[in-house]
């Protein structure tokens, strides 16, 4: 398999948000990330983002309902879908449990605390919580204690 370009993981997501300039600033306070690229539009809105935690690689945009489909496709946020997710995240942290406390000062939703989610000694452990952000996408964030045996 090829190596994917320079700078970008193998696989990346896109999120949809109301506001996705707030949501961009919010996702740098609460969750850490970090802004490689947003490209503003003329009317103020994000027309393309890039936001990097460790090697790991998110883009945000738009989703309002009264936004234009892109490809004849809807984009939307949670919040225009009664709070309806199709997708989580997962990204692996150092300290869940400082992560955690960070997310929570930001106003995010804890909808797990943090607690071990064990598969037995075959398998790993991890220290985990689970949160919804600003518009409802669900994000787990999870701390390695055991490796697999």
């Amino acid at each position: 398999m090829k190596a994917p370009p320079q700078g970008w993981p193998r696989i990346a997501s896109s999120l949809f948000y109301n506001d996705a300039n707030t949501a961009i600033a919010w996702l740098v306070r609460a969750f850490g990330f970090t802004v490689q690229l947003k490209v503003d539009g003329p009317d103020g809105t994000v027309l393309h983002s890039q936001l990097s935690y460790g090697e790991g690689l998110i883009m945000v945009g738009e989703g309002r309902a009264d936004r234009t489909q892109r490809f004849g496709i809807p984009l939307r946020s949670p919040l225009a879908c009664d709070g309806t997710n199709t997708q989580a995240l997962m990204v692996y942290v150092d300290d869940a449990e400082a992560h955690c406390a960070r997310a929570r000062a930001e106003g995010a939703r804890i909808v797990m605390e943090p607690a071990v989610q064990d598969y037995g000694p075959g398998y790993w452990a991890d220290r985990c919580y689970g949160a919804l952000d600003l518009d409802g996408h669900l994000w787990w964030f999870c701390e390695r204690v055991r490796d697999p045996a």
